[in-house]
């Protein structure tokens, strides 16, 4: 006699703490994100159902289910492929991992496994001229405390590299101002590196220090009720730098430019500055050095450097000819 089926609840719930905590040893980002996935799924089942959650069986999260959810976020939510492939990676990982524990989910579990990621075109990478970082690094009022804080933030992230959740996790035992200046990060997956810092950044690290809680495990860039500021606070800083910025460097104005901008002009300025492209990949915390090779593919002056090098072809004139009338037809279709 076959034993009774594990309940969808119970399953989930071993997710979280058996696979992805003791078994994987997941990050809290990874948590986070897993979290925020099934809330918005399981959400979207009960009004699909008009169930909830907690009474929901594994039959339920069905292939077509999945899709109209995936449907759902781009349309209703108005996320990008990105995130849609996050959500679904998330939805994945655990029906996996519900077929090991309760095989009779398998041909549910396989019809969603079947699912494919969306492609998505990769847009050139934005980055900014050295002139426009020094326009922004100088926009912030450094006579006010919320101005001081701007300036060491956006100096921080334009030296490191840093992605926002590294820079918002800083705390000031982190800060290594002592024999070795750099800074302690903490990135993706719990990879964990040292970056150097330059003289100048130090020394602004130094003066921003007495003016916030001095303590270990205090942020280095809190809000104004001490407490680390968050993404979204990150970025409206930035924007508040940027509309600064803008009035003495207008080529700044109306482009796309966030925090993962800055990282992204670190990169870039590593590069034009002939560092060694695996040194970059440490520098930012890539995994694969193949991420890296990115900032080759878009930096325009180093591929017309190397046109340079080449010789250009030598043409003879052509004759014209008319184009054949059907093979011009053709071409304009």
């Amino acid at each position: 006699m076959r034993a009774a089926e594990i309940p969808f609840p119970v399953l989930l719930q071993d997710f979280f703490h058996r696979r992805l905590l003791a078994q994987r040893g997941a990050s809290a980002r990874t948590v986070a994100s897993y979290r925020d996935a099934f809330e918005l799924f399981l959400g979207f089942v009960e009004k699909r159902t008009g169930r909830a959650p907690a009474t929901l069986i594994l039959a339920d999260l069905d292939a077509p289910t999945v899709l109209a959810f995936l449907d759902h976020l781009e349309q209703v939510r108005g996320n990008g492929p990105r995130t849609r492939n996050l959500r679904l990676t998330a939805i994945r990982s655990f029906l996996r991992y519900a077929s090991v524990r309760e095989p009779s989910c398998l041909p549910v579990a396989q019809r969603v496994l079947a699912i494919p990621s969306k492609r998505f075109d990769r847009k050139v990478l934005t980055f900014l001229t050295r002139e426009e970082v020094d326009a922004l690094l100088d926009a912030p009022d450094r006579t006010t405390w919320s101005g001081r804080r701007d300036v060491v933030l956006l100096t921080t992230l334009y030296n490191t590299g840093a992605r926002v959740s590294e820079i918002t996790g800083l705390r000031v035992a982190d800060i290594l101002l002592d024999r070795k200046v750099a800074v302690h990060l903490r990135g993706k997956g719990r990879k964990e590196r040292v970056v150097p810092l330059w003289k100048s950044t130090a020394a602004q690290l130094r003066s921003w220090l007495p003016w916030i809680d001095r303590s270990a495990d205090a942020p280095v860039f809190p809000n104004r009720t001490g407490q680390p500021l968050s993404r979204s606070g990150v970025a409206s800083r930035l924007r508040s730098a940027l509309a600064l910025a803008t009035k003495r460097c207008p080529s700044l104005s109306g482009r796309p430019i966030s925090p993962h901008t800055l990282r992204h002009t670190t990169a870039m300025h590593l590069l034009q500055a002939g560092v060694d492209i695996t040194v970059i990949a440490m520098w930012l915390g890539h995994a694969d050095p193949a991420t890296t090779h990115l900032y080759v593919e878009a930096d325009l002056s180093m591929k017309e450097a190397a046109l340079r090098r080449v010789d250009e072809p030598s043409l003879r004139p052509v004759r014209f000819t008319a184009d054949d009338r059907l093979l011009a037809f053709l071409r304009t279709l």
